[in-house]
């Protein structure tokens, strides 16, 4: 009996945690550049005196899904998305790179470009400054360009920072920043594009979440049915015992 309520318990505490993954999910619909979450159930059998056979659920969480999403114009010039693969370098709150798919920019007090988190967006050379009253542009290869007054010719400003590191080496953080596994930088990719004026949404299929959040309700539904059958043996059984 302890068993099955055991194995029925670890599995209605990891159905809750995949909830919360998935309504985390849903709650970033619109979160610009925004990667979905997966997560996956395995079985580990229980260590212990004699056969293995019990076994408790384990959410284990897979990554993120890489697939990208839509681009949409807006016309503003500090926006600017990743075509394709690859990912812009920033400078995290902790002061390491970290990467984001988030090109919604803007200027501090001090003219420093940043991610709409404040974060500093991570050049060539270091953080990008871009001097007042100019409208800078984004090219393709993540060049920074903008006309100075009456000036005909562009001025370069700086280049992003575009990196594509393999995607299993990649780790979410808590801050939904991306960062390689062992910590170090990426090496900058001369093979990132990226589109001016225009942003990337989220990749999160809301009506797959959805269906996700139905069926991990009815196994949470069912785990609970089996600690229910659990209390109704263990009473059988104590009626037993009693009438011997």
């Amino acid at each position: 009996m302890d068993r099955l309520v055991y194995t029925a318990m670890s599995g209605a505490k990891h159905i809750l945690e995949q909830q919360a993954s998935n309504a985390n999910n849903l709650a970033n619909v619109s979160t610009t550049g925004f990667r979905a979450q997966i997560d996956t159930f395995r079985a580990v059998a229980v260590q212990g005196d004699g056969l293995p056979t019990r076994a408790f659920v384990v959410d284990a969480t897979v990554g993120a899904d890489f697939t990208p999403a839509a681009l949409q114009q807006t016309g503003r010039n500090l926006d600017v998305a990743v075509s394709g693969p690859g990912w812009l370098a920033v400078t995290a709150a902790d002061g390491s790179e970290a990467y984001t798919r988030n090109g919604a920019l803007k200027l501090s007090a001090n003219g420093v470009l940043q991610t709409s988190a404040g974060l500093s967006v991570i050049g060539d050379s270091g953080p990008i400054s871009i001097p007042p009253e100019v409208q800078p542009s984004f090219a393709a290869d993540g060049t920074i360009s903008a006309r100075e007054g009456g000036a005909t010719a562009s001025v370069t400003l700086g280049r992003l920072k575009l990196v594509n590191p393999p995607p299993e080496n990649l780790v979410r953080g808590d801050d939904g920043l991306f960062r390689l596994k062992g910590g170090a930088p990426a090496e900058a990719d001369p093979n990132v594009h990226v589109l001016g004026a225009a942003l990337e949404g989220s990749n999160v299929n809301v009506v797959d979440a959805m269906v996700n959040m139905i069926g991990l309700a009815r196994q949470f539904e069912l785990q609970m049915s089996m600690m229910k059958n659990a209390e109704s043996n263990a009473a059988k059984a104590d009626q037993l015992f009693a009438l011997s």
